[in-house]
């Protein structure tokens, strides 16, 4: 599933390309992943023009021309991919859009996928949306602010992570490095945390994810002109990593199940410690 790093690439891209154009045509071929009926859908949106493209959380916002928002969320999986007037488009996708000067952009979804079209007024009810919280990328989430929202709790850490609510954008693959980097086993909870777990926490977060940014995300996910991230197997600290020693002291890498996941973590750098007197 793509989280903040693919999604945040992909938004990169997808605005220096789009932004500006006027959207000529569109093609539907797995209507359930509209909000809407495809007629009214495509009359809606035919004519207007892309004014901005933003990442939040693991959901693309393409602002359109007369208040108008389509929101795209890739599910578990999926190919986003740009054409120009000459290219040959894939041989499958679920969604097409054809923009002015001939360039566009197809969707694929590999399992499940949104897109849904919403008014501005509406959109601060869209139930999927509206209640996520800042990605640890953006500008407004500072320390101060990861503080108070951890402020009072009693969750486990990786499940405070993972609570898209809470913050928007971490998964399951890269809230496992997340966490051996700021030392912390995944069920500690948010009570027994220091203010020096925390602020580990909170760098190694903006650490894990931006480095992957600028490696162009994860090796099996494809960008918006069909390329492969960098951010391969090969640079997972301890995720998915089951016997491997720990890079910092060699002990063997174990999976547990924590909850419905599983977490791969070093038994001797994360203590699942008790909560202190």
């Amino acid at each position: 599933m793509p989280e903040l790093p693919e999604i945040a690439v992909l938004s990169d891209q997808m605005r220096g390309k789009v932004v500006g154009k006027a959207v000529m045509d569109v093609e539907v071929l797995q209507p359930k992943n509209l909000n809407g009926p495809v007629d009214e859908f495509i009359e809606k949106v035919v004519g207007r023009r892309i004014v901005s493209v933003k990442a939040r959380g693991k959901w693309l916002f393409l602002e359109l021309s007369d208040d108008l928002f389509l929101l795209i969320n890739l599910g578990m999986g999926g190919d986003l991919l740009y054409y120009n007037s000459d290219d040959v488009l894939p041989e499958t996708y679920k969604f097409k859009m054809g923009l002015s000067e001939g360039s566009g952009f197809t969707i694929n979804f590999s399992w499940f996928g949104y897109i849904h079209l919403v008014n501005a007024e509406e959109l601060t009810a869209h139930k999927m949306t509206r209640g996520l919280g800042l990605s640890p990328l953006d500008d407004g989430f500072t320390l101060p602010y990861f503080q108070e929202i951890l402020r009072g709790g009693r969750a486990q850490v990786k499940s405070f992570l993972l609570n898209q609510r809470r913050v928007a954008g971490i998964g399951n693959v890269y809230v496992q490095d997340i966490l051996f980097k700021a030392r912390l086993h995944p069920k500690r909870t948010i009570d027994t945390l220091t203010e020096v777990d925390v602020e580990a926490l909170y760098h190694s977060m903006r650490d894990v994810l931006t480095r992957s940014v600028a490696m162009g995300a994860l090796a099996y996910e494809r960008d918006f002109y069909g390329n492969k991230g960098g951010f391969s197997s090969d640079q997972f600290l301890v995720g998915y990593k089951t016997g491997q020693p720990c890079p910092t002291c060699s002990t063997p890498i174990e999976k547990i199940r924590t909850g419905s996941t599983a977490s791969y973590i070093c038994p001797r750098c994360q203590k699942a410690n008790e909560k202190p007197q």
